[in-house]
């Protein structure tokens, strides 16, 4: 993996404002592997995909190349963390799932498929994912897409494209299967969502560019539109997996 470090800076923010995954999400994956010995999280950031695998399974290796990341990363005794990429040390067919949640994107895709096809059992599972944007309400919707696209827009990496289309023109050469529709939702403040817009790599190569914070730009609009700051509201993301087997 040619890693593009967009992560490490906000490692912190990262761990406290990502959101956690659904248990349905894990309970589906659980649902489709054949054995429940060793899943292999690439990607793992601060390990919100790790610690929701680690009831179904004896263990889990997550690699993310960002230090920073693996350090802030959510201690799990099932969980074993090491600062790599695709090119961690694992046996060959000794994975029973592979995931990488929201930094597909990131990847080499052939050196990934490759050494994925290395290590998942014959029979084994990979999964991948990404989120859109969130949804709270129409006003509220409006301000964060208008955020995202005309305040930070210019500062999205190329690779963002393939979330913009939800995974769906991303290669993926397995045999692919049909995972049902989910949502990732949480209760919120106004600070936890300024958080989270926070953690954007957007955000944070604006601020490196300009000085300045691209939030101060919407802040007063978005304290009027959501009323009182610690009230906590729904938040929705919309999940986009693709999951499938290795050829036969």
């Amino acid at each position: 993996m040619n890693f593009k470090d967009y992560f490490s800076k906000q490692a912190t923010a990262y761990a406290l404002y990502r959101p956690h995954y659904p248990k349905a999400l894990f309970d589906y994956l659980n649902s489709i592997v054949n054995e429940h010995n060793r899943a292999w999280d690439c990607g793992t950031g601060s390990g919100q995909v790790a610690v929701g695998l680690s009831p179904y399974f004896d263990e889990v290796i997550a690699t993310d190349p960002s230090q920073k990341q693996i350090d802030e990363a959510i201690r799990d005794s099932k969980i074993t963390y090491k600062v790599a990429a695709e090119d961690v040390e694992l046996d060959s067919h000794s994975i029973d799932l592979v995931t990488v949640g929201q930094a597909l994107h990131w990847f080499d895709f052939n050196k990934f498929y490759s050494r994925v096809k290395e290590v998942l059992k014959p029979k084994g599972v990979l999964a991948v994912w990404c989120y859109s944007l969130i949804q709270i309400n129409p006003t509220l919707n409006s301000l964060v897409k208008h955020y995202y696209a005309s305040i930070v827009g210019p500062f999205w990496p190329a690779e963002r494209h393939w979330v913009e289309e939800q995974y769906e023109k991303i290669p993926f050469p397995w045999d692919e299967m049909e995972p049902p529709e989910m949502n990732m939702t949480i209760e919120w403040t106004l600070k936890e969502l300024l958080g989270y817009l926070n953690t954007w790599s957007a955000t944070q190569r604006f601020i490196d560019a300009h000085g300045d914070h691209p939030l101060d730009q919407i802040i007063e609009d978005l304290k009027k539109a959501w009323g009182r700051p610690d009230e906590k509201k729904a938040v929705h993301w919309p999940l986009h997996l693709r999951v499938g087997r290795l050829k036969a």
